[in-house]
């Protein structure tokens, strides 16, 4: 006998040969959610065929009834470097000093990529998905954690036109000097995920009750763009204001990832701690919001 179905539990069946209470083993449950800091990784585990579903839908839903299909991976970062080496770095004079402006802008354009397509998909998670989280239960956190995955798909691609792209410039023996905290890379990875983790099930879980958020988002995450050094060196920002840029948690990773494959850039461990703390922050509120709202935004969204 089969449970029902609920939006914010477990599902419990029972064997049907069970002769009285005492002799039913449940094999699911169904329960109502209970801690706001419980994010059920033993549950998503179970689903991991789940995810790689949503992530498999989420990759082609991009490139499908496309004239380019998957060659947009890396038509989008290139242009959208070439663009910012002929508005920042040759009309209003951003330009680094001592490293190629195509790496420099490169490096830039793949990690703010990844964070901000992260951010805007899971911010509206709950609204782009009401339809299904309303008639069956998973666990909900399956699909920004899908996000995240599919989106590191197509970083790890644009990842590997960078990591060409320094080649070429080693090759011709330019100033290009990838250095030991390389090796941090994979933790860069790992806070540039969570972060925007935590942001979007932050956003997310107020846009189910004020919408109008949905469309200050996207205006949003270009304003925090600007507040992050990926059009600019930070060493061009006044001292008087740097402390502005180095608030947002996002600005040491980029720097950082800059400093390590091109040895440019300002790399401080101090400030790399603090984004890898405030990282964490904002994951436990986004997690705490995202379970509280969980449990009843079907009758707001």
């Amino acid at each position: 006998m089969n449970g029902p179905v609920g939006t914010t539990g477990y599902i419990e069946t029972v064997n049907e040969n069970a002769s009285n209470e005492s002799d039913v083993q449940w094999t699911e449950i169904i329960k109502p959610e209970s801690k706001l800091l419980q994010l059920r990784f033993k549950e998503i585990w179970r689903y991991k065929d789940l995810v790689m579903m949503f992530v498999r839908r989420d990759f082609v839903a991009n490139y499908k009834q496309t004239v380019l299909g998957p060659i947009w991976i890396f038509l989008q970062p290139l242009l959208t470097t070439l663009t910012y080496m002929l508005i920042f770095g040759r009309l209003a004079g951003f330009a680094p000093h001592g490293v190629p402006m195509l790496a420099f802008y490169l490096a830039g354009v793949t990690i703010w990529n990844y964070f901000s397509e992260t951010l805007n998909k899971t911010a509206t998670v709950f609204k782009d998905n009401a339809q299904m989280f309303g008639k069956v239960y998973f666990p909900r956190l399956t699909m920004p954690v899908s996000i995240v995955i599919s989106n590191l798909i197509r970083f790890l691609i644009q990842f590997a036109l960078f990591i060409g792209v320094c080649f070429y410039y080693i090759i011709r023996k330019e100033s290009v000097s990838p250095n030991i905290y390389i090796l941090l890379t994979p933790v860069l990875i790992l806070m540039m995920g969570t972060l925007a983790l935590g942001f979007g099930m932050i956003i997310s879980a107020l846009t189910t009750k004020y919408r109008d958020l949905i469309y200050l988002l996207t205006f949003g995450i270009q304003l925090l763009m600007f507040a992050t050094p990926v059009i600019y060196p930070l060493e061009l920002a006044s001292m008087k204001y740097r402390w502005l840029i180095l608030a947002n948690p996002m600005s040491s990773i980029v720097e950082t990832f800059r400093y390590a494959f091109l040895g440019n850039g300002i790399f401080n461990w101090n400030y790399l701690l603090y984004s890898f703390i405030m990282t964490f922050i904002i994951l436990f509120i986004g997690t705490i919001i995202f379970n509280k709202v969980e449990r009843s935004f079907t009758d707001t969204v």
